[in-house]
């Protein structure tokens, strides 16, 4: 922790004029210079709307570069990192967006981002101790207003370092492959509405304040509801059109930045995680920006960061493993370090590195890349094979690379009042009650609607690095079901290790944007993104998939009605069938690194 020296404003006349102005100068011990904080700094937005923001600055003569982060979740718990940063020679402004804490305005995600992110960054490159060079930084949502800020493509805006965020805010953030993200999505918008509800109250106790010499027949607010006033549509409107827009239409398509990469014309430093919610997202980022980045410099100058948990966990222990302390890394000491070298041209360890650093699961090290996917890995597939008994643990599925033969396919019930649970995986934001990242899978492999896949135990390390995918030829008695998932490390005690996994619902197995039921006991194929993974399976382990219907409650339950979940109560059993012969040759697809 930096060792505060002494604050220059202390016991004397001038601590009475700061006080009262709001800027409390600081020194720092680690930085060379002494620090400045002023509370509540006003930006007016091109509506009007009035957003604060804190400002740590160098107290010295000057202009420096900015570090700009935008966020919902309260400005005041940044000082620690503002001052640090402001020794070391940065203007840091913590800014709530709008709708926020102490910023005028609607609370509405998304929906004003790219104009206001547009308008901070020319209004911090203007102040009178910028130089003009606007970095910004931040995770989750505060990830998501760097990219939609980038994507309006502000003049002053310099760099970005978006930390485990998604690129598509339907895929990705709020539906994955069809299914509602109910966990996430359901606990995330909890925490939110808590200040949406603090202003709501703030706001009628000032009007009841304003009028209490009316008579009660005249008050504005005798008929006042506080229980509609703390309802769903009052505190997160914006949760209620998700439910009303399931499908990827303009409600969605005017937020993708997957559509937007050429609008991005300033390098990123991309951290992504493992076990992270967004980490399909955050590797779509990367490869978005440098393979369709608007400017040489987003293509050629990115940078990309995976390491362990993200909102699983900081680590090193993310779920019940522990990857060493080797994975414990300090983002914000490397955001620093990139910036420097971005922008004042220091010739730092950082600016050595590969453009690409992973840390790698199984020998539990880190590894730089020239590229994602590294351009040594082959995609391989593994085909599913069976005599038609691949239920549970003790049944008899397995995988190889050799392709199918005439072989017997997998049937299991699936029945929404008893969904296969979810246990670990990239989970936010509630860990209480749903702890996030790897723990064992067994007891979920040991249901008979889980179809389990195993390889042979390694004879020597197989590293595989990359994206991970299922061709899947399956069948349903139903007209609408899911299909889930799941890449598992086995180790030689058993102790089953969920890595990443995936869900199609099946009516959006052909397009997001147009939904088409299905014809019971048609094969129809299906296509899982798992997202990705880095993994050494070490000599003795084994390669393990699992399929099923369900994953709960991170992902909603399809009822198998064709009904929207939303709206309907009623479900119904399905029986699935998984195909696995010479004409539906259903395969996991993984990418191998020989080295």
């Amino acid at each position: 922790m930096p060792r505060v020296r002494k604050l220059v404003c202390a016991l004397s006349l001038s601590a009475l004029i700061c006080a009262l102005a709001g800027v409390v100068p600081i020194a720092f011990a680690d930085g060379p210079y002494p620090v400045v904080v002023e509370h509540g700094v006003e930006a007016r937005m091109r509506d009007g709307v009035v957003l604060r923001a804190d400002v740590y600055r160098p107290d010295k003569a000057g202009k420096f570069p900015v570090l700009l982060e935008r966020t919902p979740y309260n400005k005041a718990g940044e000082g620690a990192f503002g001052r640090v940063a402001a020794a070391r020679g940065y203007v840091v402004i913590i800014q709530d967006v709008r709708g926020r804490y102490t910023s005028e305005g609607e609370w509405y995600t998304f929906k004003h981002e790219s104009d206001d992110g547009y308008d901070t960054v020319e209004w911090a490159a203007a102040l009178p101790y910028s130089n003009g060079k606007v970095g910004m930084f931040g995770g989750s949502y505060v990830g998501a207003t760097q990219m939609l800020t980038a994507i309006a493509h502000p003049p002053h805006l310099a760099g970005i370092f978006p930390v485990v965020t998604a690129s598509n805010y339907h895929d990705g953030w709020t539906y994955q492959g069809g299914a509602f993200e109910q966990w996430f999505n359901e606990s995330w918008t909890s925490g939110l509405a808590q200040d949406t509800l603090n202003r709501k109250v703030r706001d009628a106790t000032n009007a009841l304040q304003g009028i209490e010499k009316l008579p009660l027949t005249e008050y504005p607010l005798f008929n006042f509801d506080a229980t509609q006033a703390a309802s769903l549509a009052n505190l997160a409107p914006y949760f209620i059109d998700w439910l009303r827009h399931p499908s990827y239409d303009d409600y969605w398509k005017q937020w993708s930045i997957e559509e937007h990469y050429p609008d991005i014309q300033v390098p990123a430093y991309v951290v992504a995680a493992w076990y992270d919610i967004f980490q399909g997202g955050s590797l779509r980022n990367y490869l978005g920006i440098t393979q369709h980045g608007g400017s040489d410099a987003a293509r050629t100058k990115s940078r990309l960061l995976v390491v362990i948990g993200g909102h699983a966990g900081a680590g090193p222990k993310i779920g019940d493993v522990d990857f060493g302390k080797q994975s414990l890394v300090d983002e914000n000491e490397v955001m620093l370090n990139w910036y420097d070298v971005l922008f004042k041209g220091e010739d730092n360890a950082l600016a050595h590195e590969k453009p690409v650093k992973l840390f790698m699961m199984g020998p539990n090290e880190w590894r730089e890349e020239s590229s994602w996917p590294p351009t040594d890995a082959r995609p391989t597939a593994y085909y599913l094979h069976s005599a038609g008994h691949a239920n549970s643990l003790d049944g008899d599925g397995t995988l190889s690379t050799s392709e199918s033969g005439p072989e017997t396919a997998d049937h299991f019930t699936y029945d929404p009042a008893n969904p296969a649970p979810t246990v670990g995986g990239p989970l936010c934001c509630d860990s209480e009650h749903e702890a996030p990242g790897a723990f064992d899978q067994r007891k979920v492999e040991s249901r008979p609607d889980v179809l389990v896949y195993t390889t042979p135990a390694f004879d020597r390390d197989y590293q595989v690095t990359g994206p991970v995918t299922l061709d899947l030829h399956a069948s349903s008695s139903a007209v609408d079901t899911d299909f889930t998932a799941k890449l598992v490390d086995v180790g030689p005690d058993g102790f089953a290790r969920n890595l990443t996994e995936g869900i199609v619902r099946a009516r959006y197995r052909d397009s997001q944007e147009t939904p088409q039921l299905m014809q019971p006991g048609k094969i129809y194929a299906f296509h899982i993104d798992l997202w990705s993974t880095g993994n050494v399976f070490l000599a003795g382990h084994k390669l393990r998939l699992e399929i099923s219907s369900s994953n709960f409650p991170r992902f909603d339950r399809n009822l198998n009605t064709g009904q929207p979940t939303a709206e309907s109560a009623s479900f119904a059993k399905a029986d699935n069938t998984v195909y696995h012969d010479r004409a539906h040759p259903s395969a996991l697809t993984v990418d191998v690194v020989q080295r």
